[in-house]
């Protein structure tokens, strides 16, 4: 064996003035958004114990350090290969160009780019050299927009993820702190990065570090512990076929899933504390069994009643049986819209993974299915409610704005039945500031188009089923080239409406409103977006109703629409010539429409229904 280098460096030491390849035969950029939010939230709470407002910048020298791990490096007579680790080193990259658009200062700015790419003769080389991903990441640098129609799954995921930074990064890291994230970013986290000079060697590195016989798993290891406290064989083997079983079938639904089951049981019944998101804070119950679930159970023996032979079969038999079974139900509504479960489904597609030790948090192993069903109901349907109103009043939804929310709410409902859920949790929503009323200006920008789009879509799904038609939701959410998107009513022409809107900014404002928008297929966009509205509005008679409603053949031998319309109170009516009148008229009925679908008194009807 040649000789092999190991070497912690910091995020400059190992991006800067550095060029990493990959090979060919390199699996994809894999990572999803759980993957992005839990090195996001890592990250931000590891920083966080240190920060303080009003810290001079170079205090940040002195804050507490992050190791992230290894990568292996391959070194071809000095062009370096990554071998493993490429997908944090991509994640980072996205990271450091997330907080490049977000550091205005010039300095700021060079700093963070000498990281991302270098530059020679007028041509930008990214630093991660991977050819087919540079058209991809080239947009994401500069801001421009980038269709993922048939692209590679690296580049789909890039810009997948690059969506979850935006939407998962908190905002209190988000404005003063920014400056000093970055710099303990680049400074303060720290990778190994182990060099060998020839492939074999490399790869011999990398086989033996993640070498699944020589590691045990969190989960690994709390089956052991707990099977060893189970005395009798006989009892043992049937307590091990039974965790062998559930933990087949979280795996099943994909990597990780066995501890993520185990995570949303063990928050969700026990946690008591949480840490506080401040300067020297330490980490509590439902943090701890987010990293060391399996030491956390040893050290809490006795509140958790492992008292002997029995209580420890029972841990498994009983508790982690029922939970890991409601989990699995929880987790398959996420993916797939599922009768009686469809806010899972939507909360799922917002990427709020908070929701699973919410869902399981009221539930009792005595409970019957009929009774599980309802209160995992009135519990997703209370965060589609929080999130949808945080949304349409520009706040975030990400795990670190919501965590401790969502952890008040597990411990305000353990124990309690649906209607009691649904009391406590309406009473919290109408303590809550955002509501739809509160916010006239909700639009359109660059960050939150998915949003709108699934918003746009339950939107228009209600207005569907509600006038007797049947649901199209899935539809519109589909993905490929038969895809829906957010179609502005108003073609992208100032122009047009200068009589009304003299500056270009404020046609953009008025253009880009909640109330000027319609969800259409792509092909529609393509053909008839830049038409003006006269012209457009025939096209919109032939397609979904809420689109359709724009034009007055709607309202004509529609029974079951006018019926919707009266039962609700709702100010539909054709719109002549969607001046921004007509926009802002538009806006009020969304508005209302919106108040009707997420509505607090939905979460007793839930329960009791």
């Amino acid at each position: 064996m040649k000789e092999i280098l190991g070497k912690a460096k910091s995020i400059r030491e190992l991006l800067g003035g550095a060029k990493y390849s990959i090979d060919y035969y390199q699996r994809e950029y894999r990572w999803q958004t759980k993957q992005m939010a839990e090195l996001i939230n890592d990250l931000t709470s590891k920083f966080s114990e240190s920060y303080k407002e009003g810290d001079e910048r170079g205090a940040v020298e002195g804050y507490g350090h992050y190791f992230l791990g290894s990568i292996i490096i391959s070194d071809r007579d000095g062009q370096k290969f990554i071998i493993d680790g490429q997908q944090r080193c991509t994640s980072l990259t996205l990271l450091l160009i997330f907080l490049h658009h977000r550091l205005q200062d010039e300095k700021e700015e060079k700093q963070l780019a000498d990281l991302i790419f270098s530059q020679r003769y007028g041509k930008r080389s990214f630093n991660l050299d991977v050819p087919d991903r540079t058209p991809c990441m080239e947009a994401l640098y500069t801001g421009e927009s980038f269709d993922s129609t048939d692209q590679l799954e690296s580049v789909v995921n890039i810009l997948g993820r690059f969506a979850d930074i935006e939407e998962q990064f908190p905002g209190e890291v988000k404005s003063v702190a920014l400056p000093y994230f970055a710099d303990w970013l680049i400074e303060n986290v720290h990778l190994v990065e182990i060099t060998a000079y020839a492939d074999e060697d490399a790869y011999t590195i990398f086989e033996t570090m993640n070498d699944r016989g020589l590691s045990l798993s969190p989960t690994d290891m709390l089956k052991g512990y707990l099977l060893a406290n189970i005395t009798d064989s006989e009892q043992r083997n049937h307590s091990s076929k039974i965790w062998r079983g559930r933990i087949a079938q979280c795996q099943d639904l994909g990597k990780e899933e066995d501890a993520d089951a185990i995570k949303a049981w063990l928050r969700s019944q026990y946690a008591q504390k949480i840490r506080e998101r401040k300067r020297d804070s330490k980490p509590e119950d439902f943090d701890l069994i987010g990293t060391e679930f399996h030491r956390w159970i040893r050290d809490h023996e006795e509140a958790l009643g492992l008292l002997n032979a029995s209580s420890f079969s029972r841990f498994i038999e009983r508790d982690f049986k029922f939970y890991s079974t409601a989990y699995i139900r929880a987790r398959e509504a996420g993916e797939t819209l599922t009768p009686g479960l469809e806010a899972i489904h939507f909360n799922a597609q917002h990427k709020f993974t908070l929701q699973y030790p919410v869902l399981l948090a009221s539930l009792r192993t005595e409970d019957s299915e009929e009774t599980q069903l309802r209160k995992m109901r009135v519990a997703a349907t209370f965060i589609d409610i929080l999130i949808t109103r945080r949304i349409w009043n520009w706040r975030n939804i990400n795990y670190s704005s919501l965590q401790y929310a969502m952890f008040t709410v597990i411990k305000d409902i353990r124990g309690k039945t649906a209607p009691q859920i649904a009391e406590v949790l309406a009473k919290r929503l109408l303590d809550e500031q955002e509501t739809f009323a509160g916010n006239d200006r909700f639009a359109l920008h660059g960050m939150n188009g998915p949003q709108v789009h699934r918003l746009l879509a339950r939107l228009t799904d209600f207005v569907e089923t509600g006038s007797g038609m049947a649901s199209r939701y899935a539809e519109y959410m589909a993905t490929g080239k038969k895809r829906y998107e957010v179609e502005h009513i108003w073609a992208d022409f100032p122009q047009r409406h200068k009589d009304e809107i003299s500056h270009p900014s404020d046609f953009a404002a008025m253009r880009n409103r909640i109330g000027g928008l319609v969800l259409l297929p792509k092909n529609f966009n393509a053909s008839y977006g830049s038409l003006t509205y006269s012209r457009k509005q025939p096209h919109y008679n032939a397609q979904n109703l809420l689109a359709r409603s724009l034009h007055p053949a709607c309202y004509q031998n529609n029974p079951g629409f006018l019926k919707f319309i009266a039962d609700n109170q709702l100010p539909f009516r054709p719109m002549e010539t969607f001046n921004s009148a007509e926009i802002d008229e538009r806006y009020v009925l969304y508005q209302k429409l919106a108040e009707r679908i997420w509505a607090p008194e939905r979460l007793m009807e839930v329960a009791t229904s």
